[in-house]
């Protein structure tokens, strides 16, 4: 039963979700911590830092590792949550990919249209909300410690507010962004 719910579940997170794979993190989370209860916060935190590691989209990474973790959380064995992980990614992308085949063809002889215009102004403003609502996500205790005068939230905030200013003011590469931020974090936390 749970593969069934999966499947739905993320065809609907598909369908519903524009901008891309850091539009679908909030929504992931609400289905499956909030409504569905497959997985703790913590367990979702840890899957989606382990989805921006990995070669590939962010949603269906997190999309793969969620399927797998739900089954296997409701007592199903290993080789189901592989199911579960196919299954989830499979649903994620059915529908948009279908979706994009079909407004691809209306879109590329419609450029000019300004009603076409005015409706992608809307979902790029929407776009930012989502992807808004995602980085909210990663405010928890679990990412940034209990809030307070403790080493780990000071230093998760410093790191924050270092990355944020290198990255818009500096424009410096992600990639070196993050390697800092590792090392400042092996550092402070191994000492």
């Amino acid at each position: 039963m749970i593969l069934l719910e999966l499947f739905w579940t993320f065809l609907k997170i598909g369908i519903f979700t524009f901008g891309g794979g850091y539009a679908m993190v909030a929504l992931i989370q609400n289905e499956v911590v909030v409504n569905h209860g497959w997985m703790s916060q913590q367990e979702f935190t840890d899957i989606l830092a382990v989805s921006q590691m990995t070669p590939g989209p962010i949603g269906i990474n997190t999309a793969t590792y969620t399927g797998y973790t739900a089954v296997v959380n409701s007592g199903l064995p290993v080789w189901e949550g592989v199911v579960g992980s196919l299954l989830a990614s499979l649903a994620v992308i059915l529908l948009p990919v279908v979706a994009m085949l079909l407004v691809y063809g209306y879109l590329s002889h419609h450029r000019d249209n300004p009603v076409i215009d005015a409706m992608l102004k809307v979902l790029r403003i929407t776009v930012v909300g989502l992807i808004a609502a995602a980085a909210m996500l990663l405010l928890t205790e679990e990412s940034f410690g209990h809030p307070g005068l403790n080493k780990q939230f000071i230093v998760s905030v410093l790191i924050f507010v270092g990355v944020f200013y290198f990255s818009l003011r500096r424009r410096t590469n992600p990639i070196v962004l993050i390697v800092a931020s590792g090392i400042v974090g092996l550092v402070v936390f191994s000492v």
